[in-house]
């Protein structure tokens, strides 16, 4: 296994970091938050923090079992943001021990990957700039303008982001978070709303929203829309 992050091991590991926030049942919120954490932040700039050899052994090398574990973090850390009652170590391991194959992770290791973690990040953990907020603001927003709202559900939205993180082609978009909210805002419209209803602009309006150029919301809502309408494989 060589130091580097490659595509179809991260794509992987958000895989199993979005079923963890299943099987832990955490809300939405932390989530997604954990979803920007580990995906937007820790794992773009991981390959290049591991160059030095005397780093920890959990990122010498980069393996699956450890990005699972830093997966982990990512959700016990957005659990500590945004939960009255964040989870336990206890509870992490506990899922760690069943599901994580390769390797047995001890309470210790836990702690030192959150250090990890935390260097890694800078120990920046805002979360006012994750596609969550901002497109659940906008269907806010839209609702108090639109009666067309209604018609948008946020659960679709949140499949919507799901499934862009689960696809190598896609989850790059994650990268503009204003155009991204913009875009899945504009998809839900779309497909959500009947034709005869198509009387609210809402191209324009979330174009200067979120101050986005028009012909790039179109191109993520071209590819929204090409991954979210593809029939699936057999």
């Amino acid at each position: 296994m060589t130091n580097e992050l490659n595509s179809s091991m991260r794509i992987q590991v958000l895989g199993f970091l979005i079923q963890s926030t299943q099987q832990l049942e955490v809300p939405p919120i932390v989530k997604y938050t954990a979803l920007s954490f580990f995906a937007d932040r820790f794992c773009p700039i991981i390959s290049r923090y591991n160059q030095d050899s005397s780093r920890h052994w959990l990122l010498q090398p980069i393996r699956e079992s450890n990005l699972q574990l830093f997966a982990l973090i990512a959700i016990w850390i957005s659990s500590k943001i945004h939960d009255s009652r964040p989870l336990s170590v206890k509870k992490l391991k506990t899922l760690s021990d069943k599901i994580i194959q390769e390797q047995h992770y001890t309470t210790r290791d836990f702690a030192e990957a959150e250090v990890i973690f935390m260097q890694v990040l800078n120990f920046e953990i805002g979360t006012s700039e994750i596609v969550y907020r901002v497109l659940e603001d906008l269907l806010i927003q839209l609702k108090e303008v639109a009666t067309v709202g209604d018609h948008l559900k946020f659960e679709v939205g949140m499949d919507i982001m799901d499934l862009l993180y689960e696809k190598e082609e896609t989850s790059a978009l994650y990268s503009s978070p204003n155009s991204l909210a913009a875009s899945i805002m504009v998809v839900l419209y779309v497909i959500m709303v009947p034709k005869q209803r198509w009387e609210f602009p809402v191209l324009p309006w979330v174009k200067y929203g979120m101050a986005c150029k028009e012909k790039e919301i179109i191109k993520v809502v071209r590819d929204i829309l090409k991954h979210v309408l593809q029939p699936c494989s057999s």
